[in-house]
């Protein structure tokens, strides 16, 4: 007999894991895709019989047996849409078409229909919502995220969850709140089972966060989690080594404060970092003060 209580586990097992969605319409028998024939040698009633009905003719070949039929031919790969591991970020056709739509954007309303017209990013038909920003575009603060997660793509809002209310909270120890600062993703759309971003899909949204940022123009940048300070600094160390420091983004040619910080997700799975999450928020608000931004 099935236990009630077995079945609710095993649910929330693979919610923990990330297993919070179902992709396809119908459910993938693996077993079956994985199951191959067992090739079988031909028996020697089976060769003499091929043999006889080659006949003389065949010639010297006929001792190889039947000659195979010859393979078709492959079919032409379609124009790559996202760009390969060597290739930089924006080089793919579907970054090449969002760097043009981004740039066509005057205003942060204008970006943000061209951003949900966009169809060159394959999250966007898994998601439910497309998450632009929250707080005060005309802040001096500007914080980005890495990518919604389950709440985000639920609401349309950035760090609207568990973690968005650790950000709240963070935000409040040196006063500030969502007034006061303004925030996107690198993403606008939820990655299935909140799984990391693929490079792929960073070239193919990252145009429009680079236009974002240039609409916004922000005097002090803050990148919460690896791949956000990755990308935007175009660094391959992880946030451990990048967090702490305060480094310079480049918006439209004027260099702009950047620190990088730890997400609030991992503080969340990681509550010993928060020591030095902590000091990333001091060094923020010193920088806030020297840079007279109210």
């Amino acid at each position: 007999m099935i236990d009630v209580c077995d079945i609710l586990d095993a649910l929330r097992w693979h919610a923990d894991i990330g297993c919070d969605e179902a992709i396809g319409d119908e459910p993938t028998d693996w077993a079956a895709l994985t199951t191959r024939p067992v090739a079988r040698a031909p028996s020697a009633g089976a060769a003499a019989a091929g043999s006889a009905a080659s006949g003389p003719a065949a010639g010297p070949n006929a001792a190889r047996g039947p000659t195979r039929a010859p393979a078709p031919a492959a079919a032409r790969p379609a124009t790559a849409l996202f760009a390969s591991p060597d290739q930089p970020l924006g080089a793919s056709e579907a970054g090449i078409q969002a760097r043009a739509r981004a740039g066509d954007a005057q205003t942060l309303e204008a970006l943000e229909a061209a951003l949900r017209s966009f169809d060159g990013c394959p999250l966007k038909a898994t998601a439910m919502n497309t998450v632009f920003a929250d707080g005060n575009p005309q802040a001096r603060v500007m914080l980005i995220g890495e990518a919604p997660g389950e709440d985000e793509d639920r609401q349309g809002k950035p760090f609207v969850g568990v973690s968005g209310k650790l950000l709240d909270r963070m935000l409040a120890q040196i006063g500030l709140d969502r007034s006061a600062v303004y925030i996107s993703n690198i993403l606008p759309w939820r990655p299935p089972g909140n799984r990391s971003p693929t490079q792929a899909e960073i070239a193919a949204c990252l145009p429009f966060l680079e236009r974002h940022v240039e609409l916004v123009r922000p005097k002090l940048l803050v990148a919460l989690g690896g791949v956000s300070a990755k990308t935007l600094l175009n660094r391959a160390e992880g946030i451990t080594r990048l967090r702490g420091q305060w480094r310079t983004y480049e918006v439209a040619g004027t260099p702009v404060p950047l620190m990088p910080m730890l997400h609030p997700a991992y503080l969340l799975r990681n509550p010993i970092a928060k020591r030095e999450a902590w000091r990333d928020m001091l060094a923020l608000q010193q920088k806030i003060s020297e840079e007279g931004i109210k």
